[in-house]
């Protein structure tokens, strides 16, 4: 019983903290320049391919994936004797410090790797910490980016522990 109501509360957090932010009125286009379904960024995200890694956070970051983009918000992670990047989602849509991760968790990831500007890249689908955190940033069956959905579809989504 106490595994649900740790479930509960973090949906609920996390469904509140999005309605808000896209009731406060989501990030203006400039804010996702490039971020979109039908830009090249998002063209490298294989959902095919997704892999997880349980890794631990070194620092949290904006990050440039490509020339002309918006900033984004990225991991740098430890997974054994490697150094990690993994983008997770535009500054428009979270801010580094809304994430909910900070250096030292640990954490597991899930997406796909990709090479972005030459560089070797995770692309993080979701982030989890522990059994009562998520960090949702694109459906894991198919690379849809959450920043690019209704707060319907999000809170939707939300309720799928499977994705």
């Amino acid at each position: 019983m106490r595994a649900m109501e740790r479930l509960t509360i973090t949906l609920t957090v996390m469904l509140a903290f999005l309605i808000g932010f896209n009731s406060a009125g989501a990030a203006d286009a400039k804010d996702l320049k490039g971020w979109g379904i039908g830009d090249p960024y998002h063209t490298l995200y294989k959902s095919k391919e997704s892999e997880r890694l349980k890794a631990t956070v070194v620092k949290v970051l904006e990050v440039v994936p490509l020339p002309g983009m918006s900033p984004g918000v990225a991991l740098e992670v430890r997974e054994g004797s490697e150094t990690i990047v993994v983008h997770l989602c535009p500054v428009g849509y979270a801010k580094p410090s809304e994430i909910g991760v900070k250096p030292g968790d640990k954490v597991t990831i899930r997406g796909c790797w990709a090479e972005v500007g030459g560089k070797d890249v995770f692309m993080a689908a979701k982030v989890k910490k522990g059994d009562t955190f998520e960090f949702k940033v694109r459906l894991s069956k198919d690379g849809t980016p959450f920043w690019t959905m209704t707060p319907e579809q999000i809170a939707k989504e939300l309720q799928n522990k499977d994705d």
